[in-house]
């Protein structure tokens, strides 16, 4: 049995602590990756958020981690950008990250997927080119379409999850279906047949 240790106020100010977290955790991998001028984009949830919010914000979820692209080329670069600002790279099991301090856990990292290059082989598409950007703030994201067919690509439990608050804001629909190849029409037809599974 789990022992509750938090409760009331205590409970709020460590849930809202999680957040900042994250958001100091992002702030900082982007600050750093621009002020080196070092080709990124940022995806995952962080991305999501980023779209779902100009739509509707009360369907936006918080993430408890930051992923971002790198052109592999870049690796180096961004070691030494991110080491400057408290980052540790660690790579193991083929992950790439960067650790969030010496002591950090794999799930207190930045998770790093290379331009161009499948994430696993059996994955239909590579990640996608980060030779286009949109801003969101100050931080670079990947084009709407090119995170759309990421999601579908990588299509985890989580993406899905994703997915499905993009359609719930409109910003996926059934017209998206004629520009996907299978298998990724496929995928996005389930989630379109049904949203709540």
């Amino acid at each position: 049995m789990i022992e509750i240790k938090y409760t009331g106020d205590a409970l709020w100010e460590r849930i809202e602590r999680a957040v900042e977290i994250v958001k100091d955790r992002l702030r900082r991998v982007v600050s750093a990756l621009n002020g080196a001028g070092i080709p990124y984009a940022i995806i995952g949830g962080n991305a999501v958020q980023h779209w779902v919010s100009q739509v509707d914000e009360s369907v936006v979820r918080n993430t408890r981690d930051v992923d971002i692209i790198l052109n592999e080329p870049d690796l180096d670069r961004a070691i030494t950008a991110l080491s400057e600002v408290g980052f540790v790279y660690r790579r193991s099991s083929g992950l790439t990250m960067f650790l969030d301090g010496p002591d950090a856990k794999a799930r207190d990292a930045v998770h790093v997927v290379f331009a161009g290059q499948k994430v696993r082989e059996e994955y239909p598409e590579p990640v996608p080119q980060i030779d286009e950007f949109e801003l969101m703030g100050d931080a670079h994201t990947l084009p709407f379409e090119r995170l759309v067919r990421m999601k579908l690509t990588s299509f985890r439990d989580k993406d899905r999850v994703h997915l499905r608050d993009l359609i719930s804001t409109g910003l996926i629909d059934e017209s998206w279906l004629v520009q996907l190849a299978a298998p990724l029409r496929l995928r996005l037809e389930q989630l379109l047949n049904d949203p709540d599974g």
